[in-house]
């Protein structure tokens, strides 16, 4: 299916655990200039980054991409995009997808994907990815986002907690007081029912709703949960989920995620030019 969007990567330098992120090397270019290689590859009409330091846009420039210069002092990517795309003017029909500056892995077909998924899915101002989780590790753990759709694919909630909540599953888990539950593959008491689904944070929005977005408050779940597509859903925003088979590689956050990143990039067939 053919579908028009724009894909715009947020990316800042400010990094606690690797400084300078988005200009470290794989495989010869920056690491910014890998995401929007593969951004541009999703045969997005326009790639550009939003970033507030000069030399991020000095690199992507330098390699034929568009900069879109943001103010310094904004709380998450998603206001750093709602200023970007007012500086294009793009008309509120618009579908932009979120392409995360520190994902060099992240398949092109997913980023067009997302964005045909916003195109059909008319009453929704966004569009999300998510996959099943297999794990009852990842189930249970904070560090995994989940969410649970309703019949039309639409979200209906998201949290770090362990949703949809299997009351049977955690009955038949009770351990005595003090020993710590095993891990491991999910029970086939949950497996039988209904597999939880993991948040990718891959969004496509429409372009009316970013310019919204500054303006909306944050809500209560949003600050517990400190999950930042809470706001959209409290403010009657809807969210299409779209499902797919298997999870994109995880991002760069740490120096063994860029090792590992570099390795997979050298890899693979025609990433190492």
């Amino acid at each position: 299916m053919s579908q028009d969007f724009v894909a715009l990567i947020p990316a800042r330098l400010a990094s606690s655990r690797l400084p300078n992120k988005p200009l470290l090397d794989i495989g010869g270019k920056p690491m910014i200039v890998r995401v929007a290689e593969q951004a541009q590859r999703s045969g997005a009409s326009l790639v550009a980054v939003a970033t507030d330091a000069p030399e991020i846009a000095d690199v992507v420039v330098r390699h034929g991409f568009r900069a879109l210069m943001t103010r310094n002092d904004h709380l998450s990517g998603t206001d750093r995009l709602a200023e970007a795309a007012a500086q294009l003017g793009l008309a509120d029909d618009v579908i932009v997808v979120n392409v995360q500056g520190d994902e060099p892995l992240l398949p092109p077909s997913l980023i067009r994907q997302v964005a045909v998924a916003l195109a059909g899915a008319s009453d929704c101002a966004i569009a999300t990815v998510a996959h099943t989780i297999h794990d009852e590790a990842d189930y249970l753990s904070p560090n995994v986002v989940k969410v649970v759709v309703d019949l039309r694919g639409r979200a209906q909630y998201f949290s770090r907690a362990p949703i949809p909540y299997d009351r049977d599953f955690f009955l038949t888990r009770v351990v005595p007081a003090g020993v710590v539950a095993p891990s491991g593959a999910v029970s086939p008491g949950l497996a039988a029912r209904q597999l939880p689904l993991r948040h990718i944070g891959l969004y496509a929005y429409r372009a009316a709703f970013l310019a919204a977005y500054p303006g909306l408050a944050a809500g209560a779940a949003e600050i517990l949960e400190s999950l930042e597509q809470l706001r959209a859903m409290a403010h009657g925003f809807a969210i299409h989920v779209l499902l797919t088979d298997v999870g994109p590689p995880p991002g760069v956050d740490t120096p063994s995620d860029l090792e590992r990143v570099r390795q997979v990039w050298m890899q693979s067939a025609g990433r190492n030019q």
